[in-house]
């Protein structure tokens, strides 16, 4: 434990905004995420292990398109585009094909492919280490807030998340489809009865979810260092993320993401040895207190 270098940080304004946006940083990819892997399992009851893997295509993705390219935003919207219609022929093809069956069967399917991704990456990437570097348009002077560093890349990436979870959160709210989807995930029979086809509802609720999980792949692809299996240990973290929030929980993902993205900021200098530890131990308080997660439903 280092808790004087906490304290430090905690009395310093400009280690207090550095850090801070380091955890925001961490926690908006991982809400991106973790809330394609709530929606999914909200409305199709799927827990879909291989999500991580729609992270590691999209970054791949972008990586891809901005060498071809040289710009920016189609780099991010290949990484989206490409990780929606992935995803939608893997939930047609293969996991429409385990709906209703077992957990184990489904968790069996999802963890294969895993595997079969990391090895396509292998086959088509290569399996060294990638950088896709940082856009020409952001490679310029940081912001200093309160004496803090702020890149400007990281303000734009914790933009475009904040703009995902209003989009994604609104529409589900007002919107007709939206309405439709929350229907499905509660009386999927009854959706089937009113004439409206349940198989594209679920294929565009996949797609949606792997079109976020690869969202974050091609935003944090600037930043972070390009491997095959690298979508496992955000998948974890978003396991963490979903159960702390509440399964299903939109608002539970965005505010268990952030609690996550600052504790793993902040415990890294009180806690340099047991940063992860941190994250688990958090878990394992809010479902002893809350089994159901922060804005989880009870189940009678």
């Amino acid at each position: 434990m280092d808790l004087d270098a906490l304290a430090s940080c905690l009395a310093s304004p400009a280690c207090l905004v550095t850090q801070t946006t380091s955890g925001l940083i961490i926690g908006m990819l991982l809400f991106l995420v973790a809330v394609g892997l709530t929606l999914i399992f909200g409305v199709l009851k799927v827990v879909n292990f291989s999500h991580g893997a729609f992270y590691m295509f999209g970054a791949y993705f972008a990586m891809t398109a901005y060498q071809l390219t040289g710009s920016f935003a189609l780099a991010m919207l290949s990484g989206a585009v490409g990780t929606a219609i992935l995803g939608l022929i893997f939930e047609r093809v293969f996991m429409s094909r385990v709906y209703g069956r077992d957990v184990l069967m489904q968790l069996l399917v999802c963890y294969a492919f895993v595997l079969i991704f990391d090895d396509v990456v292998r086959m088509i990437w290569g399996p060294e280490f990638k950088s896709m570097g940082m856009p020409a348009a952001f490679q310029v002077p940081p912001l200093f807030i309160a004496g803090g560093v702020v890149p400007p890349y990281y303000l734009l990436l914790i933009g475009v998340a904040l703009a995902a979870a209003v989009v994604l959160g609104l529409g589900l709210a007002r919107s007709r489809i939206g309405k439709v989807i929350r229907a499905a995930a509660h009386n999927p029979g009854m959706v089937s009865a009113l004439g409206i086809n349940t198989g594209l509802i679920y294929g565009g609720v996949f797609a949606l979810g792997g079109m976020l999980a690869g969202l974050a792949g091609a935003l944090a692809a600037p930043v972070r260092s390009l491997t095959p299996g690298m979508g496992f240990s955000v998948l974890i973290e978003s396991f963490i993320v979903t159960v702390i929030g509440g399964m299903g929980s939109i608002l539970g993902a965005l505010i268990g993401a952030l609690l996550i993205g600052l504790i793993r900021s902040f415990g890294s200098l009180g806690f340099p040895l047991f940063t992860e530890g941190l994250m688990y131990l958090f878990m394992v308080v809010v479902l002893v207190s809350r089994p159901s997660g922060l804005f989880g439903k009870e189940v009678a």
